[in-house]
């Protein structure tokens, strides 16, 4: 008698560790997939801003060129002999581009960090969701100083 009372006290605990051991697992998973999205953020981040700069080395070059001819551009897999001016606005075209996508990502990486910290009980960063003042609000405190 005492037994099988045991062994049905072993199913119970079997069944309430098996419940709680999925929850953990599935808060682990939802833990480390958000980890696992910020992180591709920041790398996408950085290889944008290493393009931003080639990009910004590019346009210098050609405009320290006194020459106002044609010069060879790579565009994709095969290269293109444009004007030095539309190679220009070629590439600050590119570099704007570049630019909205990695504020696009940075203000993206702001909700995902403070979920992260959600999930992992601890409290917002201070002083992460500040912003620059405007041009009128910078008026406004030169004015008051």
């Amino acid at each position: 008698m005492i037994k099988s009372n045991f062994v049905g006290v072993i199913k119970t605990m079997d069944t309430d560790s098996s419940a709680i051991g999925s929850q953990l697992l599935d808060y682990v998973i939802e833990l480390e997939g958000v980890a696992e999205e910020i992180l591709a953020d920041r790398r996408e981040i950085i290889d944008l801003d290493r393009q931003r700069n080639k990009t910004r080395e590019a346009v210098r070059a050609l405009q320290k060129n006194k020459s106002n001819t044609k010069t060879w551009l790579c565009a994709g897999n095969m290269f293109i002999k444009v004007e030095t001016k539309k190679a220009i606005n070629m590439l600050n075209k590119d570099f704007d581009v570049i630019e909205n996508e990695i504020s696009k990502l940075r203000s993206t990486l702001k909700p995902k960090v403070n979920k992260l910290r959600d999930l992992e009980k601890k409290d917002d960063l201070k002083g992460f969701n500040l912003s620059p003042l405007t041009p009128s609000e910078l008026n406004s405190v030169e004015s008051l100083l």
